[in-house]
């Protein structure tokens, strides 16, 4: 299944609370805890909480948040690794939580005994490395009653009465683009730049019409009621000896009450400052239940 098709169904949300009964290293016995968490399935990179100084009992009480794909499949993963100014970062333990073991809306409080590694038949986990407690609560969205493909919209709607005032899930697919034309090179990539965040898909080398199908995900606290999303492709060169080693290919500004208002849209956008350029970019906006 293309990666694009992957639709988001929640989020979870993570809280590290505290690790109780580290145990020493060395003669010192000082250790620099810090966890390292990531969702199996997610392409993002892990998130870290803070480093917690000579302490065998940190208290962290830090937030953490994921997108959800496949609740019945994927696996939080907890890793506890002692912070080194030089050098490696000694892994300390390591536990999973299921979310499969999780009932939606129900905040669940685990402690988890920390393990060399996940075989439960290796004898080195009977060794006690401390625990780790961690609180999570997976909370899916809510069910669009009547999904709406507004392919052939031909305006800006505005955002109706009603919109949630709460938060939720920004998903843009950058599909494709066709009869790009560059003037030195044709070797496109897309770059989304939306609130101070800018993201890029991969490049396609030699090609003037371009598939990438990549996901880009914004976790946002009020509708994007009256923003706009910046979507510019570029083609870049290594050659030796280009005067032009990057150039623009056009871009597009699309505002997001439409997105907003519909839940969803997937549509072709000419791109300004191209002579037949095109791209196809579908959007969601997926609130909280």
């Amino acid at each position: 299944m293309d990666r694009a098709m992957k639709t988001p169904v929640g989020i979870l949300n993570v809280n590290i609370q505290r690790a109780v009964k580290l145990k020493k290293k060395g003669l010192l016995g000082a250790i620099d805890p810090y966890v390292k968490l990531k969702l199996t399935e997610d392409k993002l990179p892990s998130k870290k909480t803070t480093v917690k100084h000579k302490n065998l009992n940190p208290e962290w009480n830090e937030e953490f948040t994921f997108v959800v794909k496949h609740p019945e499949a994927q696996v939080l993963e907890l890793n506890i690794f002692d912070w080194e100014h030089v050098g490696i970062h000694e892994k300390m333990g390591l536990n999973i939580i299921p979310l499969k073991e999780l009932t939606p809306e129900e905040p669940k409080t685990f402690t988890l005994d920390l393990l060399k590694n996940l075989n439960p038949d290796d004898v080195q986990n009977e060794k006690s490395r401390g625990q780790l407690v961690v609180l999570v609560n997976y909370k899916p969205f809510k069910e669009d009653e009547d999904p709406t493909n507004v392919e052939d919209s031909d305006g800006i709607r505005k955002a109706p009465e009603g919109t949630p005032a709460g938060g939720g899930l920004l998903l843009i697919v950058v599909h494709e683009a066709q009869d790009l034309e560059g003037k030195n090179h044709t070797n496109p990539s897309a770059r989304i730049l939306f609130r101070g965040e800018e993201h890029k898909t991969k490049v396609v080398k030699k090609n003037r019409d371009p598939r990438w199908d990549e996901e880009f995900q914004f976790m946002l606290d009020e509708p994007p009621t009256n923003e706009r999303v910046h979507i510019e492709v570029t083609s870049t060169s290594k050659r030796m000896g280009l005067l032009y080693p990057k150039e623009s290919l056009g871009y597009v500004d699309i505002y997001l009450s439409d997105v907003v208002s519909n839940k969803r849209i997937n549509e072709r956008y000419h791109l300004i400052d191209s002579k037949n350029g095109r791209i196809q970019i579908e959007m969601q906006w997926m609130t909280l239940s």
